[in-house]
């Protein structure tokens, strides 16, 4: 948790925190955290937001689009792991649906298949069930559906019987 900043002003927090949110795409929750640091309390925060949102500083369906195409592209996050992270965040879930909409699903399941046979041949030598579950393991915990998960660890497994 953050240590809390000295006191500010309404004034001094407006423009603190609009720097803030022009740096990086903020949800509401993070925003509300950091002006709750500043000493503010809920009127005065509640003020803030509404004036954030109306001038476009903030805005959670533009945050959930980068946030989903961020942490897909840059951390190879699969979409359960995705929608975790924003429902934990609080953000709705019509703007958890705008976010994973720009996901190429082709994209998708090429990373899919990407990471199963880099971890497949990491485990190259050991027994073919422990290969299977360390895999399964692995792509379940990046996220990815387990039907998906499935299907690419069967494709795997075909290829390495013939």
């Amino acid at each position: 948790m953050e240590e809390k900043s000295p006191r500010l002003t309404p004034g001094q927090a407006r423009e603190k925190i609009k720097h803030y949110c022009g740096y990086s795409e903020r949800c509401h929750s993070e925003v509300k955290e950091k002006l709750y640091n500043y000493g503010l309390n809920t009127r005065e925060v509640d003020e803030i937001v509404v004036h954030l949102i109306e001038e476009g500083y903030l805005d959670e369906e533009r945050f959930a689009v980068q946030f989903a195409g961020g942490h897909f592209r840059l951390k190879q996050w699969g979409r359960v792991k995705i929608i975790h992270a924003l429902r934990a965040k609080g953000i709705s879930d019509y703007c958890i649906k705008k976010g994973l909409k720009e996901i190429d699903e082709e994209v998708y399941e090429a990373l899919l298949k990407k990471l199963a046979g880099q971890k497949w041949d990491s485990t190259r030598g050991q027994l073919p069930a422990s290969r299977w579950a360390k895999t399964r393991q692995f792509l379940l915990q990046r996220g990815f559906e387990a039907n998906l998960v499935l299907g690419v660890l069967r494709e795997l497994n075909e290829y390495q019987n013939t």
